[in-house]
């Protein structure tokens, strides 16, 4: 990937915006660990078809949207796609909330066959269901929110 590996001293600047090389295929990966805010509201991890077309917002193609929500007393971990300009209906189903404010996390996106597959501290997520084509269009990685960037891969 293009994205150049940050070491745990160093922060990203958010929002966060990252391309990736040769875009996305079944067998790689994208990882990112970071620390939540100690007040967070929330933040957003997408996996995109090109840049965005304006400040802070994606392109028509989202392959992966993840909202993960704090606000309310409610945790979610929302996940959706957008094609052609049209976003999917929010899934939001998960075993458990693994993201606690003030406290670092590694998660690993990976680009299987036919799937996203998203693991947390080691532990699987979910699975999301591809539904952008060919996947090597996916080649942005985009982060905005309520969070710190400690390293990339």
């Amino acid at each position: 990937m293009a994205m150049r590996p940050k070491r745990a001293s160093a922060t990203t600047a958010v929002p966060f915006r990252g391309h990736i090389t040769g875009g996305l295929h079944p067998g790689r990966k994208v990882v990112i660990v970071g620390v939540v805010d100690s007040h967070p509201d929330k933040f957003y991890v997408a996996l995109t078809c090109g840049r965005c077309t304006r400040d802070g917002e994606p392109p028509p193609d989202v392959a992966l949207e993840m909202c993960v929500c704090f606000g309310g007393g409610q945790h979610q971990v929302l996940r959706r796609a957008c094609v052609a300009g049209a976003w999917s209906r929010a899934d939001s189903a998960v075993p458990f909330f693994p993201f606690i404010p003030g406290q670092p996390f590694k998660m690993e996106v990976q680009c299987e066959l036919g799937r996203f597959r998203v693991f947390v501290d080691g532990q699987k997520l979910f699975d999301f269901q591809h539904r952008v084509a060919p996947l090597h269009l996916v080649d942005t990685l985009w982060i905005k929110g309520s969070i710190a960037i400690t390293k990339l891969g």
